[in-house]
């Protein structure tokens, strides 16, 4: 883990869970596995607050916990998991843009949640949509039911490890630390529970300041009743997601490549091996062109030999996004993902040398990744660029590490006039170090936001204050001449500054 990885961490920590999450988090993150009294020790916490952080972080999977060979148990802090909070607000796109608003509540409750039943999930989603309702309209829970079905069927949710049914008998020795087994079998399975019943409105506070708790019970009886899955709790698959993310860029770079018909075609193969393939396979699962020809779309209209006129164009082409595996069922296809990837990581490594350095260089750049190993008068030549704006723009291009120098001596001595000095990119390294500057650029980026937000809380509280007085005037019936004058109490100056801010902000 990198200086710029643990930064962001701590950020995105602070950010969303406050200060002791962050603090315990970001000692987890950077010294290791650590037992809990050393944990509170180093980091000068409390030791309940420490629990409670560890609960929080447990809770969302951004730790975890394991028994040492001294029988203590470990608490160890997952940076790529605590990175992947950045894309909270994608995912819930995602789930909005396939399954509708209801698909987008209930992947935004579990986020939130970290881990529910799907009893607990499926109303409260639908009291929030009911909210959202019409008066005299509500929301029924199967409907809600049957979008969590339908995700949990592509993927997009799973069940949590449970612990084994051993150690939760009565008679089990009591163990240091809950052993968590991976529902393999069963991880997309749904409960038997009855989900019967509509969403309700929050009522307000002044309906239930009065009620007892006893009343209260009387009303919502299935909060106070134990849930025919309880101890069976579901998280988001994130991996899933970025299966999908994945295969849009695949699609997206076909259409780009070729036409629409050929991203048809891949994204039809693509959806038919979307659940069948792991998401760390290099290739997806054998499809024949029959398969694929009854799999797509109705409304397309495609004949079959035009089909495989297509699955031939996109075999023979160089980016190798489909490859052909047999020629049994009129020809097996396969979609290579890691040479897809590689292929789009490529690109957009040449897409930064362009933007930063020019058209020219970025010429240079792609002839490397293509020829792997030249020499300067070769660069010369090849990329048809005078030999003293090459010098430059290599020198540039390796000063920023997008382009190695690798020496091949002729004698032991390592003479540089018995020596070749060949140019040539790494890709992968040079992917890493772009990504951390990602990393960084997105710390700066909060960093700065977090600034322009203190420099102007002044400004905003008494903006906010104004926007509170004029709600409940307008609630109230007041005249326009009332609502500008309260409106004018911001002056012009103020509130070019807020303008200026926001658009900041939203930067």
């Amino acid at each position: 883990m990198t200086l710029e990885e643990s930064k962001l961490c701590s950020l995105l920590l602070r950010e969303h869970f406050g200060e002791v999450v962050d603090r315990v988090g970001t000692h987890l993150i950077q010294t290791g596995a650590q037992p809990l009294r050393m944990i509170a020790h180093d980091t000068g916490t409390p030791l309940d607050l420490v629990k409670k952080a560890l609960c929080v972080l447990i809770q969302h999977s951004l730790a975890c916990f394991q028994v040492s060979r001294r029988g203590q148990v470990e608490y160890e802090g997952d940076c790529t998991r605590i990175l992947r909070l950045q894309r909270y607000p994608r995912y819930i796109y995602t789930a909005k843009t396939l399954y509708g608003d209801t698909g987008e509540l209930v992947v935004e409750e579990l986020l939130q949640h970290g881990k529910m039943s799907m009893s607990a999930l499926v109303r409260r989603v639908a009291d929030r949509l009911t909210d959202s309702m019409e008066e005299g309209k509500s929301m029924e829970h199967s409907e809600v039911a049957n979008t969590f079905t339908r995700l949990v069927e592509t993927h997009f949710l799973q069940r949590c490890p449970l612990v084994s049914e051993a150690e939760k008998s009565e008679g089990a020795r009591p163990q240091a630390a809950p052993t968590l087994l991976e529902p393999t079998n069963d991880m997309y399975t749904l409960p038997e529970v009855n989900l019967s019943g509509r969403g309700k409105r929050r009522r307000s506070v002044d309906d239930t300041e009065g009620e007892s708790k006893s009343k209260r019970a009387r009303l919502d009886p299935q909060d106070t009743e134990p849930a025919l899955d309880d101890g069976i709790y579901w998280q988001v698959n994130l991996e899933r997601f970025h299966q999908h993310f994945r295969d849009q860029a695949i699609i997206a770079a076909v259409a780009s490549k070729l036409d629409q018909t050929s991203s048809e075609i891949v994204r039809t193969m693509l959806r038919m091996s979307e659940v069948t393939t792991t998401p760390r396979a290099a290739h997806t699962q054998p499809l024949s062109s029959n398969e694929i020809f009854r799999a797509l779309p109705a409304g397309y209209n495609i004949s079959k030999p035009v089909l495989d006129q297509y699955l031939s164009l996109l075999a023979d082409d160089p980016m190798e996004f489909v490859g052909k595996s047999g020629d049994s069922g009129g020809g097996v296809f396969v979609i290579n993902l890691h040479k897809a990837l590689a292929c789009l990581a490529k690109a957009a490594l040449e897409s930064v040398v362009q933007e930063r350095f020019g058209s020219r260089s970025a010429r240079i750049f792609r002839l490397l990744l293509r020829k792997r190993h030249l020499e300067q008068k070769q660069v010369e030549d090849f990329a048809m660029i005078p030999a003293k704006e090459a010098k430059d723009m290599l020198y540039t291009l390796l000063s920023e590490s997008l382009v190695s120098l690798q020496e091949i001596p002729k004698t032991p001595d390592h003479a540089p006039s018995r020596t070749f000095y060949l140019y040539t990119v790494n890709p992968l390294a040079t992917a890493r170090m772009l990504l951390q500057r990602c990393y960084k650029t997105v710390f700066n980026l909060i960093k700065r936001r977090h600034y322009e937000t203190k420099e102007n809380k002044r400004l905003l509280e008494k903006s906010q204050r104004i926007e509170a007085i004029i709600a409940s005037m307008q609630v109230t019936g007041a005249e326009e001449a009332q609502l500008a004058e309260i409106e004018e109490l911001i002056t012009a100056p103020e509130r070019q500054q807020l303008q200026k801010l926001k658009h900041d902000v939203n930067k």
